[in-house]
């Protein structure tokens, strides 16, 4: 029996078919790493499945939101007093789940992707028709030479073949902006603080401005801030919660 069992032949396995195993347990192993990544990254997004009634309330608050924005749409504006400056500073505040998307339409038309973003722009029927329709979701002023200087210096980026590039060469500032006469940073402060002739062409190169959330500042309210909310023009207010969130 013993001498059988020592002739018996191996089994032999095709060196392709190791290898195809080989790789199939990588391929579960990288697999696996992935799926735990993935639930991990969902845990700490807060992932939460959503009720029907949920998905149910959602609708109905962004076609609300509609309704509202076709309404404050059609609200008459004063008639425009030419201001002592026409640069604008605005402020996305809020905008999330009851947002219907032609208001998110409009907040991306002003570059105004996230909460807390903020922007540079000219103040003109145009722009004061498109606040007037987001209303509740933005705030915005006049801001003053400290509060456009403190933001450039501080939080300013530029947007160079879709790429963010800080503002800590002159020499970048020159190539795409030389063209203008603007040559440094100093430049690109007097351009945006006087609205000057190029402010288009700066207030694109300079990506939105992302904010510190304010403490206290803000009370969530989407009243107007003259009535006591967050929303809407606060003139020269608005110097005072670029402070806080610069």
């Amino acid at each position: 029996m013993a001498t059988e069992e020592e002739s018996k032949p191996l089994n032999y396995i095709p060196e392709v078919v190791l290898k195809k195993r080989r790789n199939n347990e990588e391929w579960a192993i990288r697999r696996k790493l992935q799926l735990e990544e993935r639930v991990k990254r969902l845990k700490s997004d807060n992932f939460i499945i959503k009720k029907p009634q949920q998905f149910i309330r959602e609708y109905r608050d962004k076609e609300l939101d509609l309704i509202q924005m076709k309404q404050r749409g059609k609200r008459k504006r004063p008639a425009m007093v030419t201001p002592k400056s026409k640069l604008l500073f605005i402020i996305r505040i809020g905008g999330k789940q009851d947002m219907h998307p032609k208001a998110r339409k409009v907040l991306y038309s002003l570059r105004l992707r996230k909460i807390f973003s903020g922007v540079f722009v000219k103040e003109n029927e145009a722009i004061m028709e498109h606040l007037q329709k987001v209303e509740p979701y933005v705030t915005y002023g006049y801001p003053n030479l400290k509060s456009v200087k403190d933001l450039i210096y501080k939080k300013g980026v530029a947007k160079i073949n879709k790429e963010r590039v800080p503002l800590t060469d002159n020499n970048v500032i020159e190539q795409a902006l030389g063209g203008h006469g603007i040559i440094c940073i100093e430049d690109i402060v007097n351009e945006i603080t006087s609205a000057g002739p190029h402010f288009k062409e700066v207030a694109n190169f300079l990506r939105p401005f992302n904010l510190n959330k304010p403490e206290k500042a803000l009370q969530g309210k989407k009243r107007r801030f003259k009535d006591g909310g967050d929303s809407g023009n606060r003139k020269d207010q608005i110097n005072e919660l670029i402070s806080k969130m610069n």
